[in-house]
């Protein structure tokens, strides 16, 4: 597989960038009416529910091998983050939490080269740790006061990004021979019955949906789940498959643009190290990773 990217891959990257760019600001507008555990598992119930016509035929095409990595996939790339990043944005702004899954790449990275034998250099760990420490610049800017103390929510948001990282290798490097339809939609049918069953017996959804501002909640999560998680995710699949997991992870170089600037609209007030550290981030991605471009081979191809 060639390193350089086809047009069809950038567009796909364009895309994603601003389906998921967007994503924070609906959360924001989810938590209106109800709390970040309905929020996350309805997200999962919404994408789940929409791709039935796709899974359903598939399921005589999984093989027994196969149940385990796509339950896996379903857990670290759908579920387990649309909680976190529901549970962060009870306490941080979109923005911020747009900006801190820049680290996506990193962590991608750092778990290629822990678990999947992939190359490293000395320049590769420098762009992982300048990275890592535009996270803490972070952490310390995002707290409420401005830059006294750690906003532990936002770690929630790292949590996640280590989630996404994980589930990239996976994609890429276990299930080579799945299309992206058929692990999207598959991974989120097995997850789904558990968001379902959490989002009826276990919260008060069925009470907070009586509320005023239910209503526009609902719409602003089944545009997160649909277009965020089901659609979103079909393309992003497709997408580690014709490129590099790296490139791929990259479609966080946009997202924060597009997540602050829903947030700036939206009145969410940024500090100067908010800036600092996503300049940090997005220079350690380019330094981790245009090394990797320039020797035109990767672990797997």
């Amino acid at each position: 597989m060639s390193e350089t990217p086809k047009p069809i891959a950038w567009l796909l990257l364009l895309i994603l960038s601003l389906i998921w760019g967007s994503s924070f600001i609906l959360i924001k507008y989810g938590l209106v009416a109800f709390s970040a555990g309905e929020v996350g598992a309805l997200r999962i119930a919404f994408a789940s529910l929409f791709l039935l016509p796709v899974s359903l035929p598939k399921l005589s095409k999984i093989k027994r091998r196969h149940w385990l990595l796509l339950g896996v996939v379903g857990l670290s790339g759908s579920l387990i983050p649309a909680f976190l990043f529901a549970a962060a944005q009870t306490r941080i702004p979109s923005s911020l939490a747009g900006i801190l899954n820049a680290l996506t790449p990193l962590f991608t990275m750092l778990i290629g080269l822990s678990f999947f034998q992939q190359r490293t250099t000395r320049r590769i760990w420098t762009g992982i740790f300048i990275g890592l420490l535009g996270s803490v610049v972070l952490l310390l800017a995002g707290s409420s006061d401005g830059y006294l103390g750690v906003n532990w929510y936002a770690l929630l948001v790292v949590a996640a990004t280590i989630f996404y990282g994980a589930n990239l290798n996976i994609i890429k490097f276990m299930i080579p021979d799945l299309t992206s339809r058929t692990i999207t939609s598959i991974s989120l049918l097995i997850v789904g019955p558990a968001a379902i069953v959490y989002l009826l017996f276990f919260t008060k959804f069925l009470v907070h949906v009586g509320q005023e501002e239910a209503l526009t909640s609902l719409m602003a999560i089944g545009a997160l789940g649909i277009l965020g998680t089901a659609i979103a995710l079909i393309l992003f699949n497709q997408l580690v498959k014709i490129t590099t997991p790296v490139f791929t992870s990259s479609v966080t170089y946009i997202i924060p643009v597009v997540a602050v600037f829903w947030g700036l609209i939206d009145g969410e007030q940024l500090f100067p190290g908010h800036y600092a550290g996503l300049l940090l981030i997005i220079t350690g991605i380019y330094l981790s990773s245009s090394r990797r471009r320039q020797t035109k081979k990767i672990a797997g191809s």
